[in-house]
């Protein structure tokens, strides 16, 4: 089993989980976090370190759809070990449905 960062993190990327990450399996795109699924080990400190709740187990159905979207951009996008800055506007995008046409493929910077 693994965690992986959903919808809900798009536009909001605060970012608290990559600090309590004992395996820095996250991954910063633009305007969204992934989790590499074959680093991550279950511990599942992240999800309740996720303000925007966008962190679920993979058996979450919720999750389903977004197992592929982090391995693919897991593969392409910078590894982040540290907490930065979330966007400015991020708590008027938090809890916002139907932002998943929002995601942007382009890389973050770590």
């Amino acid at each position: 089993m693994t965690y992986v960062v959903t919808e809900n993190c798009i536009k909001c990327k605060y970012m608290d989980c990559v600090e309590v990450c004992p395996v820095d399996c996250f991954y910063v795109g633009e305007n969204m976090l992934v989790i590499h699924p074959d680093e991550c080990i279950d511990c599942g400190v992240c999800e309740p370190e996720c303000p925007a709740e966008a962190i679920l187990p993979d058996s979450d159905d919720r999750a389903t759809p977004w197992l592929e979207i982090n391995r693919n951009f897991a593969q392409s996008w910078p590894n982040i070990t540290r907490k930065g800055e979330p966007p400015p506007d991020a708590d008027e995008w938090k809890g916002k449905p139907g932002k998943k046409e929002l995601l942007s493929p382009n890389p973050g910077k770590p």
